[in-house]
């Protein structure tokens, strides 16, 4: 398979995956359905939900100040903010284009070199992806008896282990074929690793790595305060156990990275984690919707006028 025919599936897959599930989710519980469920949702959970959304943006903005200041660049704070709305807008286009829309704004406006801009994106993703698995083990710590017990009716756990430490060994195998290979492939490979590593422990050794942890933590904060405090606005969700909220915003998480910006995936993933504690299909799917439509609506406004505005921004400064 050719390079240009992979490029296509990368961009294409999301999208007609994205399609299918909105299709599908659809089809479960209809429009008029979800429409009944927005028109009797209380509507100020769903603005705080939007504030939580917001300040996580804000936060996220402000963070990336702390990773580019010891590389010896100290960008406007306004370009940083428009940067990141911009990157969330254009990833509902194609798959993690944002992340490379984020750091040619940089190089074009705060002259920030193409590779060190999205170096420092790469590191803050660690951060992130770190801040998430440690979200999911809490959440397995809390709930280990109840999540066993669920697995344990659905799937047989003894194939799993098996599965899971036959699959530990073979990438112990390829990992160790790597280190000692000296191919193209490999010496990439090992380049690409030893860059995370490198952009992980860079977060310890920038001078302001508290205010780096303070915001990483304050933005992952925000996100589980934006899913539950949205939950409120549904009567039927009001008695919705803390496993649950938990549990259903590490799969509406995961989502995101399914499809461009979670389209179609966000509503189901959120009725298959809150299906597990019994929770009907309808109020979770509707849920899912509210959810996701209003933190999309503040990314399409605030995006699209980010990307109008920087320029202007930038002739003025």
């Amino acid at each position: 398979m050719d390079k240009k025919t992979i490029k296509i599936l990368k961009i294409t897959l999301p999208i007609l995956l994205g399609v299918f599930l909105i299709w599908y989710s659809l089809n479960e519980v209809s429009i008029s359905t979800i429409y009944e469920y927005w028109k009797k949702a209380d509507k100020n959970w769903i603005l705080l939900g939007a504030l939580f959304g917001l300040l996580s943006h804000l936060s996220r903005a402000h963070r990336w100040l702390f990773m580019l200041e010891p590389l010896g660049y100290k960008i406007k704070l306004g370009n940083s903010i428009m940067a990141v709305f911009a990157t969330y807008l254009i990833n509902f286009t194609i798959p993690r284009a944002g992340e490379v829309a984020r750091a040619s704004i940089l190089t074009n406006y705060e002259g920030v070199p193409f590779e060190k801009g999205f170096g420092t994106i790469v590191a803050e993703r660690i951060a992130d992806m770190i801040v998430m698995l440690s979200i999911v083990a809490i959440t397995l710590f809390l709930q280990f008896d109840f999540i066993y017990s669920f697995l344990s009716e659905k799937f047989n756990l003894t194939k799993i282990i098996i599965g899971g430490i036959g699959l530990l060994f073979l990438v112990s195998i390829f990992l160790l074929i790597i280190k000692r290979s000296k191919s193209k492939f490999a010496l990439k490979i090992k380049d690409f690793v030893n860059g995370l590593i490198e952009g992980a422990l860079s977060i310890f050794k920038m001078k302001k790595k508290w205010a780096f942890i303070f915001h990483t933590i304050f933005i992952w904060t925000m996100y589980v305060l934006m899913f539950y405090v949205t939950s409120f606005a549904i009567s039927d969700l009001n008695d919705i156990p803390l496993s649950a909220i938990l549990i259903g915003f590490i799969s509406a998480s995961f989502s995101i990275a399914a499809t461009n910006g979670g389209i179609g995936s966000y509503p189901i993933a959120v009725y298959a984690a809150f299906s597990i504690f019994a929770i009907a299909k309808e109020p979770s799917i509707a849920f899912g919707w509210i959810m996701w439509s209003s933190q999309t609506f503040i990314i399409i406004i605030l995006g699209g006028l980010s990307l109008i505005y920087l320029p202007i921004y930038n002739r003025i400064k």
